[in-house]
């Protein structure tokens, strides 16, 4: 059981208010999506280990093979623990192309050129989303909040709250490649390297602390998930009851016409008996 589905019916007793909840329930989203501690140091500690080797012996192939290496055995560790490896995976396939790029290219720095890219991809597909009215944000937290696409139609506060964060999630990965690219082309690849290490964790926590604030203030989100079992309930509900009644109308019909068929009998025998009496 996650925190987002732990039961709530002590917290009146508690003291827990309405604000608390939705900051809790906020926390625990952000959390899972984002990895929390673990998928910060899985994020930090293949460039931390392959800037490391390079500054001391400029081995690019040892720097890669480390770096590669570590971030399987993170993989390793997750699958052994029946964790969730996403984030594991990303982080991999992360330094597989930044391996591939180093070594077509020969140059150390280029190991980090495709994470730059993705994160100025990333930067621009924040901005962008936001301005078409689909916050990419939303439709990242959407599921963890079981909200899905609610929020876009039916909660309008909400989709402002997507909004703000998706806007400070794109300018702060903006900002961050503002300060990296230059580096690409004018540092060495151990200034870029430590630079760009030592901008992983701060601008992400920024980030994640921003996205808390404006969605803890945000409406509550749309259970869509609650709405369709209960949808399906009642459907089954109803059904049984179709059921029901059609077991009753067939259990009853069989009377009804004999019923019918002993009332036309009788019918029959009073008018035979009328016309006797006539007669008589």
């Amino acid at each position: 059981m996650t925190s987002l589905d732990k039961p709530t019916e002590d917290t009146e007793n508690s003291g827990e208010t309405e604000a608390d909840k939705a900051r809790a329930v906020t926390e625990a989203a952000l959390f899972e999506a984002f990895g929390g501690v673990r998928g910060m140091i899985e994020t930090v500690l293949p460039g931390l280990l392959f800037v490391t080797i390079y500054t001391i012996n400029k081995d690019l192939n040892l720097s890669a093979i480390a770096a590669v290496a570590v971030s399987l055995l993170l993989v390793v560790v997750r699958l052994a623990r029946k964790d969730t490896v996403k984030h594991a995976f990303s982080g991999v396939f992360g330094v597989a192309f930044g391996v591939v790029f180093a070594m077509m290219t020969g140059e150390a720095r280029d190991f980090y050129l495709p994470g730059m890219l993705y994160t100025l991809g990333l930067g621009l597909a924040y901005i962008i989303t936001t301005l078409a009215g689909v916050p990419l944000i939303g439709l990242v937290l959407g599921p963890v909040f079981k909200e899905n696409l609610s929020w876009r139609t039916r909660n309008p506060g909400r989709k402002k709250a997507y909004a703000k964060a998706s806007w400070a999630w794109g300018l702060i990965l903006l900002g961050k490649c503002a300060i990296l690219f230059p580096l690409y082309w004018w540092a060495d690849t151990t200034q870029l390297g430590w630079v760009l290490v030592a901008l992983k964790i701060p601008p992400f926590l920024l980030a994640v602390w921003l996205t808390w604030v404006f969605l803890a203030k945000a409406p509550a989100p749309i259970d869509v998930f609650a709405e369709m079992d209960a949808a399906e309930k009642a459907e089954k509900e109803a059904e049984e009851r179709r059921r029901t009644a059609r077991s009753f109308e067939e259990a009853v019909e069989p009377l009804a016409d004999e019923t019918l068929q002993r009332l036309a009998h009788d019918e029959d025998r009073s008018a035979d008996s009328r016309g006797r009496h006539r007669k008589a």
